[in-house]
């Protein structure tokens, strides 16, 4: 790591002694404070777990690849996926000291190497886990068939329940109140003589219906509630695709990036209501690697690369009026911070955690000031808060 990075390093650590550089890992901290901070390292061979004020530790379960996603409601527990050979992937819990590790899906219909459970989303509030269900399944006389659904499980694991039916659906994300869940799903459309162009659905009488390996899946933003009983479609794009759908802290939008065709983005939001119209918030093609909000809602923080003439991947705060395009902002603390990505707010909205050249910082937004969290292990994967019920692995018990 440079020279110019641990200097920067020292001079927050002086002044505010509330993040400072990792203990090494052989050096386990007793308790880990509030909050937390969960990521991936780049081998996915483990998970580290850090708070802000030096703590870190190391879950590390098999030799299967680690990905983690959360924290039960409560913080007391990390919510992780470990993938098998072929892609297969289970869902598990631990402990925060990698005990009482805890198998979370049960599904006994197909053999285990034919269901996959991926993209797991902890409800907020009863703590229940949305994610993306796989199932490889062979009709006797008919083709293999492999589906992508929205499931669910209780807090504390079961047999799964399914919010979707059409079959390919992915990125489930929860609001805020625990009471939506958004989510994307891709339907086939017959090509036409450009990305933007599409034919009737319907082939004329006589014709020959385009086969499905012809068709082109594009995906259009889905809201269900947690109960199930209500579900509508928020976009109809006739071509393109929805992508990384994000709540705004209130509730009462989410921020999505739209492809018409791959790495030609523009950024969206819309009002979570049956009929809503979405808004565009920027007309030139850009690549959108990721976003949030800020944490009033007043405007999205994206992570972008080739706008506004700048090519390297940056932070933007996007305005939700106007021409981002030339209304957009730089949104960083500091130039040292530079190729900037996954960036995530505390749940108090204080600090905000972020990748800036794969090596994770923390930036205390109330004084701009910043640090590395962690300079010596590169990873490519989002860092993972604690959720507001936590208060320190001491009030876990045991």
């Amino acid at each position: 790591m440079s020279s110019a990075r641990n200097a920067i390093g020292a001079v927050f650590l002086i002044g505010l002694l509330t993040l400072f550089a990792p203990a090494p890992s052989r050096a386990q901290p007793s308790l880990l404070g509030a909050p937390l901070i969960a990521v991936t390292t780049a081998r996915l061979d483990r998970i580290v777990l850090y708070d802000l004020s030096g703590g870190r530790r190391e879950l590390r379960f098999d030799a299967r690849e680690h990905f983690v996603w959360g924290f039960t409601a409560d913080g007391c527990r990390v919510i992780f996926t470990l993938g098998e050979p072929g892609g297969i992937s289970r869902l598990y819990s631990a402990r925060l000291d990698g005990s009482d590790l805890r198998s979370l899906v049960q599904f006994a219909d197909l053999p285990a190497e034919d269901w996959s459970a991926w993209e797991p989303q902890i409800n907020p509030v009863d703590g229940r886990i949305a994610f993306t269900f796989f199932r490889r399944e062979t009709p006797p006389g008919r083709l293999t068939q492999e589906t992508y659904h929205i499931a669910w499980i209780p807090a504390e694991g079961g047999t799964p329940q399914f919010y979707s039916v059409s079959g390919d659906e992915h990125s489930p994300v929860w609001s805020h109140d625990g009471a939506w869940l958004a989510y994307v799903a891709y339907d086939g459309r017959i090509p036409g003589p450009d990305a933007f162009s599409t034919v009737p659905p319907t082939p004329p009488s006589g014709a020959t219906p385009v086969p499905k390996e012809q068709l082109i899946n594009e995906a259009d933003l889905w809201v269900v509630s947690a109960d199930g009983e209500t579900k509508y479609r928020l976009t109809a794009f006739p071509t393109g695709s929805v992508n990384r759908p994000v709540w705004s802290p209130d509730d009462l939008l989410i921020e999505f990036f739209y492809s018409p065709r791959p790495n030609n983005d523009t950024v969206w939001m819309i009002g979570n209501a049956d009929a809503a119209i979405p808004t565009q918030l920027n007309f030139e093609w850009m690549l959108g690697l990721d976003a949030t909000w800020l944490p009033d809602s007043t405007a999205i923080v994206a992570t972008m690369r080739d706008f506004q003439g700048v090519s390297e991947n940056r932070l933007w705060q996007v305005p939700l009026v106007g021409n981002a395009d030339t209304d957009a902002q730089p949104y960083s603390p500091d130039p040292a911070l530079r190729f900037i990505d996954y960036p995530r707010f505390s749940v108090d909205g204080r600090f905000l955690a972020l990748r800036s050249e794969y090596y994770l910082a923390v930036v205390d937004t109330t004084t701009g000031a910043w640090a590395w969290l962690d300079d010596a292990n590169p990873g490519n994967t989002p860092p993972v808060w604690s959720p507001a019920a936590f208060t320190g692995e001491a009030a876990c018990g045991l």
